[in-house]
C-alpha cells in the first residue's frame, strides 16, 4: 500500500498514527478522533484488510472486555525513515577517504554480509536459489520477478530498495549485484536502469555456469 502525506491527514491515517504510539480500543480511538464507535470499526476493518492493523489483545472494561488494536509489522513501511539519508552520507564520507576500487570492495563486502544473513530455502538447484533472491529483495523493500533470455535468467525489479542511494551514488549497485551473486552462486551482471528518479534493478544470471539447471 502506497501512502503520502494526505493519507496521514485522513481519518485512517490518524488512526495509524495513534496506534503507532500504543494499542487502543475502539472506544479510545472514537474519543480521540471525536467519531462514533461504528465509524471507527469501519475504518479498522479496511485497515485490517490492507494488512496494516490487527487485533492484539483484550482490555478489561467496566462491563465487558474490549479488543485492542495495534499495527502489524508490515505497517512500518508506511513511515518515512532516515536510512536513505544516512546511507548517502556514509557513502559520501567513504568517497572522501577511499579510492573507487576500495569503495567497491566495501560495498561488495556488505552485499556478501547481507547474503550470509539471508534465510535460505532449498539450494539444490538454481531455480530455488533465484527464488530466494526474490524473497531477499522483497524483504529489503524491493519487488522483482524472473524472466528468461536464452541461456540467461533475468531478475527485473519494478523498483529499487536502494533507490535513494543509487540515484546519488550509482556504485551502490555493486552491493546488490554481489548480494544476488552470493545467493545464486553463479556469475551475475547488473544492468540496472538508473535513469530518472526511480531506478529499477536488473540482474543477468548466466545459467551456463550452473551445474544443475532446472529452469
Amino acid at each position: 500500500m502506497k501512502v503520502d502525506r494526505r493519507f496521514f491527514e485522513s481519518t485512517r491515517g490518524q488512526i495509524v498514527t495513534i496506534l503507532r504510539t500504543s494499542p487502543s480500543t475502539v472506544d479510545e480511538l472514537a474519543r480521540k478522533l471525536d467519531l462514533t464507535d461504528n465509524a471507527i470499526r469501519a475504518h479498522l476493518l479496511t485497515l485490517e484488510r490492507d494488512g496494516i492493523v490487527q487485533q492484539s489483545g483484550l482490555r478489561r472494561g467496566p462491563r465487558k472486555p474490549h479488543f485492542t488494536y495495534s499495527l502489524t509489522p508490515e505497517a512500518d513501511a508506511l513511515f518515512p525513515n532516515a536510512y536513505d539519508a544516512l546511507l548517502n552520507q556514509l557513502i559520501a564520507v567513504l568517497k572522501n577517504r577511499l579510492n573507487p576500487a576500495e569503495i567497491e570492495d566495501v560495498l561488495r563486502e556488505v552485499g556478501r554480509a547481507v547474503a550470509r544473513e539471508a534465510p535460505r530455502g532449498k539450494e539444490d538447484d538454481l531455480e530455488n536459489r533465484v527464488h530466494t533472491v526474490l524473497k531477499v529483495l522483497e524483504a529489503i523493500g524491493g519487488v522483482a520477478e524472473v524472466d528468461h533470455d536464452g541461456d540467461k535468467i533475468l531478475i527485473r525489479g519494478s523498483g529499487c530498495p536502494l533507490a535513494a542511494a543509487v540515484a546519488v551514488h550509482p556504485e551502490v549497485c555493486h552491493l546488490a549485484e554481489t548480494l544476488v551473486a552470493e545467493i545464486v552462486k553463479v556469475p551475475v551482471k547488473e544492468h540496472c536502469d538508473r535513469e530518472g528518479t526511480s531506478p529499477k534493478c536488473r540482474f543477468e544470471i548466466d545459467t551456463a555456469h550452473d551445474a544443475v539447471n532446472r529452469f
